[in-house]
């Protein structure tokens, strides 16, 4: 028997994407097709006090004008339990329901024409009159309040204390203290966010760039107050998402109204600006840590709290301080974790959420506090690591963290790091070396998949997953073809579709875990179907299949997590090391080397999950040197929100990036052996630069990201 589980095959996709065959949300063509574009609110808060919408109406190629004053009245029923991707108090916005202004960039009108030219035209021409009041768009000028009692269930609480972390620290020999922030950051993929819409009857079909088809359908059930069922979403190829794309925007919702509106199916894309405003981003975040330890480094106490955006309608809370009370070993921890609600739209999650924050706190922390005692920053690390999930006091279901560390420290060259900065030159380059500690949790959901083996030798596989670029299709058709046994390109794996089995959501790096196990149950049920014709099991399945008579045979499958998620914690874990070239006249840094190394269980394709690797670090070094939305607060808007002026790392940006992954199969965990690793890709990439940056400059930038003006005042 052969297998293709852990061989670097290319993408299956890519020939589609490559040749521009892949279709995404914007791109299916239907027929009498209608184009819409989205008027917004210019003011951060107040009401509309009049709305002209006569020239609008008059436009060129013009249908519709869609306001608070002549749209349908939505019920936006309650759902039973709030899906864990969306805020879990306050209630979603409500659009075009009324005339409140709630924040800049909030739609206000929507226009269908006959072209996207012709809507964009109208759009500019609709005129209004605002009340205007007071609006609250600076955190300092925002009172805190904790997190509600629905985030408290949801494990995104307040304060949670462990021992007595102010004795610890009051006793403790050595003792750190820093205060960060990490600025605003936004998702900016390639693909902006776009829905078609288009009713028959009472059925509506959304073409939708989504990570979650099954969560748009019930969110639009629920939002028009009809029966799931007759709601379809079709979501094959997602441009780049980074958790943008986890739950249905309100765009979704015009783009569905607009339709029914004109009786006619709708395209609703919104532009780059509105990208800014119009979907979520990952909040402004302030955070102080506070550690105590013996003179040996070994904790003794941690105070971690944090600060984080959110907007007045709806409560989105993170899992920022989670790192914090599970990585390391201390016996006295307090977390404390609060929000500000601010006239902005909706934070959410992006790659690494919450965790990636926290993460760069408590590691910029810990080389501060590897410093003071006079330890290597690795060294330190590893007398604090904890086989044992402190937070729920469970054993990790596996931990190859000190694999990582030893294997980061040889491939680095961690040796020649000089612990005093400024020491190490290459011409009037200042060179520095950085680590940090990598980590996110791994968790599983359930899912289903669907089996058709053909008599023909081929088989096609379905199941309503989603792929924005972390190799879906790729892995679960290998995971398929090495369970029946067939190569690879008689397999076809399909997904992105309501109609296909359910699907959990394709983030926070489960999809691997939940699929990958739903496909292989699916694939053996195929063949406990047919054992009874061969019981040797020594013919391929196919040849079995084709003496019994039948030309196929469909078998749907499930898979979900069991009793070990009460008796072990699992995560994944890495080492990153990075090294930084600083001008001091000029304060720019470059990034020459980033090497990683992961414990992220079975790899199912190195080739794939290299590059996913790859991925992260790249945003990581956005999230440290580049990436910032600039905030007028008279205004309440982002002002670089273009392309141009919001920086992303580009190809002179980026250098050397070094993966490698330690042998590691995580078999409680889940049976095929793996942990996910897309969100830690960007885990800890951050807070290693920035340590990097100390270490050659001797200056600590402790609000992110780290701008040549900081490094020159």
């Amino acid at each position: 028997m052969t297998t293709v589980v852990g061989e670097p095959i290319d993408r299956v996709e890519a020939p589609a994407k490559v040749m521009g065959v892949a279709v995404y949300a914007a791109e299916f063509v239907l027929r009498d097709l209608a184009y819409a574009a989205v008027c917004v609110s210019e003011i951060p808060r107040g009401r509309i006090a009049a709305i002209d919408v006569t020239a609008a109406e008059q436009a060129p190629g013009v249908i519709a004008v869609i306001t608070h004053e002549n749209a349908a009245r939505l019920p936006y029923h309650q759902r039973a339990k709030r899906p864990v991707v969306d805020p879990q108090d306050g209630e979603r916005l409500h659009v075009l329901q009324g005339p409140e202004i709630l924040f800049a960039g909030q739609p206000v009108a929507i226009v269908i024409a006959e072209t996207q030219e012709q809507a964009d035209q109208g759009a500019a021409l609709i005129d209004i009159n605002y009340a205007q009041e007071p609006a609250i768009t600076a955190l300092r000028a925002a009172q805190s309040h904790p997190p509600s009692e629905h985030n408290e269930e949801a494990g995104r609480g307040g304060e949670v204390t462990q021992g007595d972390p102010d004795a610890a620290l009051a006793a403790a020999p050595v003792r750190v203290s820093i205060t960060c922030s990490h600025a605003r950051e936004h998702h900016a993929a390639m693909e902006p966010h776009a829905t078609i819409a288009h009713w028959d009857g009472d059925c509506l079909t959304l073409y939708d760039k989504t990570q979650w088809v099954d969560n748009v359908r019930a969110e639009l059930a629920h939002v028009f107050g009809i029966a799931e069922k007759q709601v379809r979403v079709i979501s094959p190829f997602v441009g780049g998402a980074f958790g943008s794309a986890l739950r249905a925007w309100p765009h979704v919702t015009l783009a569905a109204l607009a339709a029914r509106h004109v009786g006619r199916p709708v395209l609703l894309e919104l532009t780059r600006r509105q990208t800014f405003s119009s979907i979520g981003f990952r909040p402004y975040t302030e955070q102080n840590v506070e550690l105590g330890a013996d003179r040996a480094g070994r904790l003794a106490g941690v105070i971690h709290t944090a600060r984080a955006q959110t907007s007045m309608y709806e409560e989105y809370a993170e899992v920022t301080l989670a790192p914090t009370r599970s990585l390391y070993h201390c016996a006295n921890i307090r977390t404390h974790y609060e929000l500000v609600s601010l006239n902005t739209n909706t934070p959410c999650p992006m790659r690494g959420p919450g965790t990636a924050t926290g993460l760069l706190a408590l590691e910029m922390a810990m080389d501060e506090l590897a410093e003071k005692v006079g330890l290597d920053p690795v060294e330190l690390r590893i007398r604090n690591q904890s086989m044992r999930d402190q937070a729920r006091d469970l054993p990790w279901s596996s931990n190859e963290l000190a694999a990582c560390y030893r294997t980061g420290s040889e491939r680095f060259g961690w040796n020649r790091r000089r612990s005093q900065p400024r020491m190490i030159h290459d011409g009037n380059w200042l060179i520095g070396y950085g680590m940090a500690t990598a980590y996110y949790p791994s968790h599983r959901s359930k899912a289903r998949a669907q089996v058709s083996l053909f008599a023909n030798g081929t088989a096609l596989v379905r199941s309503a997953a989603s792929d924005m670029g972390p190799g879906t299709y790729t892995a679960m058709t290998q995971l398929a073809a090495d369970a029946l046994q067939l190569p690879t390109e008689a397999v076809h794996f399909e997904l992105g579709d309501t109609a296909m089995p359910e699907a959990p959501v394709h983030g926070g790096s489960i999809t691997l875990a939940s699929v990958g196990n739903a496909v292989v149950a699916a694939c053996r049920a195929v063949q406990d179907k047919l054992k009874g014709l061969d019981p040797t099991g020594r013919i391929p399945l196919t040849e079995v299949l084709q003496r019994s008579g039948f030309e196929c045979l469909d078998v749907e499958a499930s898979a979900a997590p069991g009793v070990e998620t009460e008796t072990y914690a699992s995560a994944a874990f890495g080492s990153v090391f990075a090294e930084v070239r600083v001008d001091p006249d000029f304060g720019i840094t470059r990034v020459p080397r980033v090497v990683g190394v992961y414990d992220v269980g079975r790899v199912i394709n190195p080739k794939v999950a290299r590059s996913q690797i790859v991925g992260g670090m790249v945003g990581g070094i956005g999230m440290a040197l580049l990436e910032h939305a600039e905030w007028d607060e008279r205004l309440g808007k982002v002002m670089n929100a273009n392309l141009a002026e919001y920086l992303v790392p580009v190809n002179a940006d980026v250098e050397d990036l070094d993966v490698q992954f330690v042998p590691s199969e995580d078999r409680i965990f889940n049976p095929l052996g793996s942990k996910g690793l897309a969100e830690i890709a960007i885990c800890g990439v951050a807070p290693a630069i920035a340590n990097a940056v100390y270490n050659a400059t001797g200056k600590r930038v402790r609000h992110l990201p780290i701008l040549p003006e900081k490094l020159l005042h």
